[in-house]
């Protein structure tokens, strides 16, 4: 694999998912920018396998030849490989096998599976980055991408380029939206702004960003997201795609009439409506509370439609 390590490449990257079309004419071998520089591929990959199982959703919805991927630890999230069950069954379909299981690097297993593309994450528990050199002594392609920086949409049309899958990008992306759109004809949306809040997860409260995934799936079914008010930006411990505030800051956080908590259950919902912290809000009063599924802690094009179709019962015409 050659690597070009450089400023522009992610100046490269930062330019493709400001939306620029698929090159479906573009010829092999590429050159393809990725969070570490530059990426060059002979030819389209025939045994791809994944690094990184918040990646391994968006190569499934792509229809790309995907031989395996890593698996996260077993909980409740998984299926019993370890694999997210918004995607698992679609996995298992295709005969998508674990590369290593618990997300602990295993070099030998990626030399076995024989990939000639290796999809990798430079964040999260899923990151191979330090382990990158091995990787390049192995003569390995890897494609490194940050998940926490781009839309499933995004990451999902530069991977088309990658594999040579555009179309099946743009497939993807197409049938995404228009199940949103099918779904957003038979909801009746109460007027008024919705909050998306992450509700004591790990002990941390945040209020998601208007511009996050999760706030582009609602605002597809038709609310009107809106997140931390401008004067409580004091408050803010962190931010990312969600403002991170404390427990006690909380109420004067949530500003719209309804609520939906993210990577949560109907338990999470009970637990919010009783807080006595947050009794006097107004979606709190209204009952106006949700849940946008356990699978909603990262929006992939699995875990989108799962979302969706979470919410619209609530609101059925």
């Amino acid at each position: 694999m050659a690597r070009a390590f450089s400023l522009t490449g992610l100046a490269l990257f930062a330019a493709l998912c400001l939306g620029l079309p698929a090159q479906a004419e573009e010829g092999w071998p590429r050159s393809l920018p990725d969070e570490l520089g530059t990426v060059e591929l002979a030819a389209p990959p025939q045994r791809i396998v994944s690094t990184a199982p918040s990646l391994t959703g968006i190569l499934l919805a792509m229809e790309v030849p995907l031989t395996a991927s890593t698996a996260t630890t077993r909980s409740y999230l998984t299926d019993d490989k370890g694999f997210f069950t918004q995607w698992a069954e679609v996995a298992d379909a295709r005969g998508v096998t674990v590369l290593y299981p618990n997300l602990q690097f295993d070099l030998e297993a990626l030399i076995l599976a024989e990939p000639d593309l290796v999809v990798a994450s430079t964040t999260g528990a899923d990151s191979i980055t330090a382990y990158l050199p091995a990787l390049r002594e192995q003569d390995l392609t890897v494609i490194s991408l940050n998940y926490a920086k781009h839309s499933w949409q995004d990451l999902a049309r530069l991977l088309g380029r990658a594999t040579g899958h555009e179309a099946g990008a743009e497939a993807a992306i197409r049938r995404f939206g228009d199940q949103i759109s099918e779904l957003a004809a038979g909801m009746a949306v109460p007027p008024g702004k919705v909050t998306i809040v992450g509700y004591n997860l790990g002990g941390s409260y945040s209020i998601g960003r208007p511009e996050s995934p999760h706030a582009h799936v609602l605002e597809g079914l038709g609310f009107r997201v809106v997140g931390l008010p401008a004067d409580r930006r004091a408050e803010v411990s962190r931010s990312t795609d969600f403002d991170f505030v404390s427990h006690e800051n909380l109420p004067g956080a949530i500003t719209g009439e309804t609520v939906f908590l993210m990577s949560a259950d109907d338990n999470a919902v009970t637990a919010f409506l009783a807080d006595p912290v947050l009794a006097n809000l107004p979606a709190v009063r209204a009952g106006r509370v949700y849940a946008l599924g356990p699978s909603s802690f990262r929006i992939d094009y699995y875990s989108g439609l799962e979302l969706a179709h979470r919410v619209a019962p609530h609101f059925a015409k």
